[in-house]
């Protein structure tokens, strides 16, 4: 006799990103590089960057991130039986950012932590809500992936500190048994690649224009051509595996919220999954890569512009420090 397991359905979708836009003209006065170079090489025009002035904090947008979500769903804190955020940016070291949405939205009966993959901190924590849910240790949970990646720019490499920008979203995941929902998640994890994507030691220069910044004792380090490489390739692979799984062609594929971190990487993604690039949704553009806020705040934006409709197939996919890779594909249901 076989048992049906309950499925994991996105019922809410919630964003933010702080008030302040650092445009490429901008960054001409920190960095040696211009406009044209950075939108050629990147297809970034503006970016995100929170303040200490403001209340834009990691914890801070992933909360109203979450109330966005929750609003949308009708879904209230205590019926949260977990909260898992993805993140590498948390405002402390301990406790996690997931315990600080937990007292602040009041979801007294849910577990709370982080999960750190890098870029794929999203999909990650996706992955072990559907998985819980589908053992039935869990009914009803909050996935954030968020980030303040400006507190780890080193602001005189031009390689990175063009990309990186902060923002979340959230999305609120519910256990059902109707068609649809989160039908597969993929994780996987190369450590002997890390030092294509790493955290180092010491970060002592604030650009003047961005005084009113927070930053952490540590930077970020990137191989930009090794790991673009293998962006493209580790995309590709996990997304078809998430399509063989699921028995799906690219032709089935409605809309792919990939990882905002190179239009470059995005285009040779298409062309390898054979998906044209008018069925990929990209804000890269307005807010640079966000590291795992990229995919809540496009999933989010796509959902309240009306771009995904019920029943459509969705394709989520990332890359990020670790290596990570991560892909899902969810039959929307709302």
């Amino acid at each position: 006799m076989s048992i049906e397991l309950p499925t994991a359905h996105i019922i809410g979708t919630g964003s933010m990103v702080p008030e302040r836009i650092l445009s490429n003209k901008d960054l001409e006065s920190i960095v040696d590089t211009s406009d044209e170079w950075i939108r050629r090489r990147t297809g970034i025009s503006e970016r995100r960057i929170s303040s200490t002035t403001r209340d834009e904090g990691t914890s801070a947008m992933a909360i109203e991130s979450s109330l966005r979500a929750m609003d949308m769903a009708g879904v209230n804190a205590p019926e949260f039986d977990m909260i898992v955020v993805g993140t590498v940016t948390q405002d402390r070291m301990f406790p996690s950012a997931a315990c600080s949405i937990q007292e602040a939205i009041g979801a007294k009966n849910a577990a709370a932590f982080d999960v750190s993959a890098g870029c794929c901190g999203f999909l990650y924590a996706l992955s072990v809500v559907n998985n819980a849910i589908h053992c039935g240790t869990c009914k009803t949970a909050l996935v954030v992936g968020v980030e303040r990646l400006s507190s780890v720019i080193n602001w005189r490499d031009r390689g990175t500190c063009v990309l990186l920008a902060d923002g979340g979203g959230a999305a609120v995941v519910s256990s059902g048994k109707n068609d649809g929902g989160i039908l597969s998640t993929h994780i996987k994890s190369d450590g002997s690649l890390w030092e294509l994507l790493y955290s180092a030691k010491g970060n002592d220069f604030r650009p003047e224009i961005l005084s009113d910044m927070d930053q952490k004792p540590s930077h970020l380090r990137m191989e930009g051509n090794r790991l673009f490489k293998r962006a493209i390739e580790f995309l590709t692979t996990i997304s078809r595996k998430a399509m063989e799984k699921n028995s799906l062609s690219s032709d089935d594929i409605s809309i792919v919220i990939p990882h905002q971190a190179n239009i470059r990487i995005i285009q040779g993604m298409s062309k390898y999954l054979n998906i044209p690039m008018e069925r990929i949704y990209v804000n890269l553009d307005r807010y640079g890569n966000t590291s795992s806020g990229t995919i809540p705040i496009a999933l989010d934006e796509a959902n309240r512009k009306g771009l995904i409709k019920k029943g459509d197939n969705v394709l989520l996919t990332a890359f990020g420090a670790g290596l990570t890779w991560a892909s899902s594909i969810v039959k929307w249901s709302i």
